[in-house]
């Protein structure tokens, strides 16, 4: 997979990594980028396409994918990370509705399409699905989630040649971190590496200097291992039934 000549669409596209990842996949030489946004978007570039699309709406996302006629690169970037405590199970829900249903609603809306060009989806992770950021739990939580949809979708996914990849991010430096003093990544670095990991073929990527520290231990690791040996149930299911 490489992305010039590719179609790509991204949600949560007006700002941080999602902005960051349209101008990306623009600089690679993709042949059209639908950038995913709730308001309205502008972009000088003729081959950006803007898409209202909520995602925390599923009639949105049908409709927003009935405005598209061909995909090769799904990716789910719209997020929201909110400080609180677990005490409002308002906070949970809110970030259940974006962070985890949001991405399955616009993967089953665009799904028809990416199997037809064996394409790629982009769930853009944190390091936060793995360790808990305890300022930040409804957020971890969702992440988590996210994480564990991301692998069930690999799974299920290829058959269909679709490849699925999580972007396994540490601190970037976007209005979600704003409060965080600590050393981030900037978007433009992060995008750059979400799409080198995309034509790598990697399935988790690692895009910031946090997160690579921990790549080689995942990769070789225990939980690794667990998710490729569970995912041969689905081989081996025929000769159960």
């Amino acid at each position: 997979m490489t992305i010039a000549d590719k179609t790509v669409l991204v949600t949560g596209a007006s700002r941080g990594i999602g902005r960051a990842l349209v101008e990306e996949a623009l600089r690679r030489g993709a042949a059209r980028v639908y950038a995913g946004t709730r308001t309205p978007l502008s972009n000088p570039d003729s081959r950006v396409t803007p898409l209202t699309l909520d995602v925390t709406d599923p009639a949105q996302a049908r409709a927003a994918a009935g405005q598209v006629r061909s995909l090769d690169v799904l990716v789910n970037n719209a997020g929201l990370g909110l400080y609180d405590d677990l005490t409002d199970p308002v906070a949970l829900e809110r970030h259940l509705a974006v962070n985890l249903f949001g991405t399955h609603h616009v993967t089953q809306a665009f799904l028809p399409l990416l199997a037809d060009s064996r394409g790629a989806i982009v769930n853009i992770s944190s390091l936060a699905a793995i360790a808990a950021v305890p300022v930040m739990p409804a957020y971890s939580v969702s992440k988590a989630a996210g994480f564990a949809l991301t692998q069930a979708m690999r799974a299920m996914l290829a058959g269909r040649g679709v490849r699925v990849h999580a972007v396994m991010s540490g601190p970037v430096d976007t209005d979600m971190t704003v409060g965080l003093e600590i050393p981030k990544a900037s978007p433009e670095s992060v995008a750059r590496a979400i799409f080198d990991g995309v034509e790598r073929g990697e399935e988790e990527i690692f895009p910031d200097p946090l997160s690579q520290t921990l790549a080689e231990s995942w990769r070789g690791g225990a939980a690794k291992a667990l998710e490729r040996q569970n995912a041969a149930l689905l081989q081996a299911e025929p000769a159960m039934s």
